[in-house]
Parts: C-alpha cells; sequence; structure tokens
C-alpha cells in the first residue's frame, strides 16, 4: 500500500520537536511495510506560518495568506500522491488540499483544528464527512466530529514511548511542566499555583515572563531525563486535544495533575491515574500538587496504574496496528 501523508508540522531534525509525533507515526507505518512519502513544510512553500506556534494562530493574522498555502500544499500533494492508493491528512483544514487532488483520504483530528472548525462549521462540514474515516486523538474530539457530520470516527492516540523501566524521582520532590508557555496551556494558573513550591520548567512561549526559570524547549534526551526526575507532572490545558506531555509523564510512571478538558479526560482518571482538577482554578491546582508532593505512597501508587493505563492504550504497536485497519478499510471502501 502507497500512502500519501499531509502535514503542516513536521521535525525540520533530530532535535526539533515540532510534529514529532507525526515523524514518529510515519516511521512506525514504514517499518509495519506502507510506503509513505512524506508532504510537510519542506515539501511546499509554508509562506512563514507552519513553526513556531503553528499555522492556525498566526492564519488568524494573516488570513490572506490561507488560499496561497492551501494552492502550494495542493500541488505538493498532487505531485507526491500520483501513485498513491490513499491520503493520510493531519488537521483538518488541510483536507482541502486532498480534495482539490482528488484522492481519497482519511484525516487525523489533534485539537486546533477543531477549535477552527467550531467557528467555522460551515467550512468543517464537507471535510469530515468526505473523509472516508476519521481519526480523533481523543473522545472529546471524536464527539465534535460526529456533531459535524462524520460517517465513521476512531479514537486513536497519538503513539507513545513506554520505557522499559523507570528509575526513582529526584529528591526533594518537584513539580515539572512542559510545553509551549501559552495560555492555553494554563501557565498562568501555573504561576499563580506553584509560587515557592519547587518547580522545573521546560518550554517557551508568550508567557515566558511569568516563569523565567524555565529552561526553554530541550532536547529529547533532556526531556526524558526531566521526566524521569520530577515527582508530579502539572498540565493545567484549558483546552487539550490529546495531551502528549501527560501520556509521557505517565509512561515514565509520573502522576500528573491535569485539568478537566478535552483529551486529558481520556488518560487522567481522577484517583486512579492521576488526580483532575478544574481548568482556570489556581487553588485547586495548588492543592492537588502539594497533596501529592507530600504523599510518596500516592505517588507511587497513581504512577504505577498511569504506566500501565499508557502501555495498554497508547503503545505505539496498540496505535499502529489501529492506523493500519484504517487504512485496509478506507482503500477497501
Amino acid at each position: 500500500m502507497k500512502v500519501a501523508v499531509l502535514t503542516t508540522s513536521y521535525p525540520r531534525d533530530e532535535d526539533d520537536h515540532l510534529g514529532r509525533f507525526v515523524a514518529d507515526g510515519v516511521e512506525r507505518l514504514r517499518a509495519a511495510g506502507i510506503a509513505i512519502e512524506v508532504v510537510g513544510p519542506q515539501a511546499f512553500r509554508h509562506f512563514g506560518l507552519a513553526y513556531g506556534e503553528g499555522v492556525v494562530p498566526r492564519l488568524r493574522r494573516r488570513p490572506w495568506l490561507g488560499p496561497p498555502l492551501l494552492v502550494s500544499m495542493a500541488a505538493a500533494l498532487r505531485r507526491a500522491a500520483c501513485e498513491a492508493d490513499l491520503v493520510h491528512v493531519h488537521w483538518l483544514q488541510n483536507a482541502v488540499a486532498a480534495l482539490a487532488i482528488g484522492k481519497p483520504y482519511v484525516v487525523t483530528l489533534h485539537g486546533t483544528d477543531m477549535a477552527l472548525a467550531a467557528k467555522a462549521p460551515a467550512f468543517a462540514r464537507p471535510l469530515v464527512r468526505r473523509a472516508r474515516r476519521v481519526i480523533a486523538v481523543s473522545s472529546a474530539l471524536a464527539e465534535e466530529a460526529r456533531r459535524l457530520g462524520a460517517r465513521d470516527v476512531r479514537v486513536i492516540p497519538n503513539g507513545i514511548d513506554v520505557p522499559p523501566s523507570v528509575g526513582d524521582p529526584a529528591e526533594p520532590p518537584h513539580v515539572l511542566f512542559a510545553g509551549r508557555l501559552a495560555p492555553e496551556k494554563g501557565v498562568e494558573e501555573l504561576a499563580e499555583a506553584t509560587q515557592d513550591l519547587p518547580l522545573v520548567v521546560a518550554g517557551d512561549g508568550p508567557l515566558r515572563g511569568l516563569v523565567p526559570q524555565t529552561r526553554g524547549f530541550v532536547p529529547r534526551a533532556e526531556l526524558d531525563r526531566l521526566y524521569e526526575e520530577a515527582a508530579v507532572v502539572a498540565c493545567p490545558s484549558r483546552r487539550e486535544g490529546f495531551g502528549v506531555v501527560c501520556a509521557e509523564a505517565m509512561a515514565r510512571g509520573r502522576p500528573v495533575v491535569a485539568s478537566a478538558v478535552g483529551g486529558l479526560l481520556d488518560l487522567v482518571r481522577d484517583e486512579e491515574t492521576g488526580l483532575l482538577v478544574p481548568p482556570r482554578d489556581p487553588l485547586a491546582l495548588r492543592t492537588a500538587l502539594e497533596r501529592l508532593l507530600r504523599d510518596a505512597e500516592l505517588r507511587a501508587r497513581l504512577g504505577a496504574s498511569a504506566r500501565e493505563h499508557v502501555a495498554r492504550h497508547c503503545s505505539w504497536d496498540a496505535v499502529t496496528d489501529a492506523t493500519l485497519a484504517v487504512y485496509r478499510e478506507a482503500v477497501m471502501e
């Protein structure tokens, strides 16, 4: 089977975190025997929209670049997909390019695309309805797709590496936050909730000034080490399509305090694999973080359950098998 993967986010090198989950998925599918041609920002003119904060936020400020971006993407996709059996589109808005070249496609919804769809349902509706299959990385996104009229939706989370073993966290215990330092990630709540608490931050973004101790975006090996050293990981997002940081922390046996929103609800079961708090609630966030920092036994219990949950539902073997099944069904339709 030959598949063209269309994405506006794809890593430029080994240390680039942007689109890493797309690239990792491509490599697993290639190892499973799928011939994949990637049509990413390196293959088309993206007008400076593809990196940094992402396409959707930048298009909000420069919407006139949307049409030429889609034309450029469609031209690159047409060249790459001439012999493809199927196009796999990441992010709903990019399905316009697949429609333009008339190839059958499946689309994976990641979250920011559905935030855009909620504001422009007339634009989004035909894109999900014409997809042969819709893959949603969380149950919340799947429900949104069904409301738009998607005819066949599968929940397939992002794949996560689950290490064979994990070590003990550093002493004294501390909290880790990793990710983009932006309002939607709950950074304002994090900064307020963690005053005088031991906090390590890895990430960058417009709210960097609220957590000046941040180490910035760090290479993969260093991020893995930070997960290993952390006693607790905070994921106080205001919205979240999936929650890669949450899942990666859980895979390393670290309990997570997460907002009860979006894809985080698939990962964190309150008092079982972590603790859930209301979004935008710094007091509830601080209370949960302090509780875990004080209670090593609770951390160990929640962390072990979290690791088991992610290994069962988000391992690359499970995700790759589910994606292959979608490909086979879509091609045979």
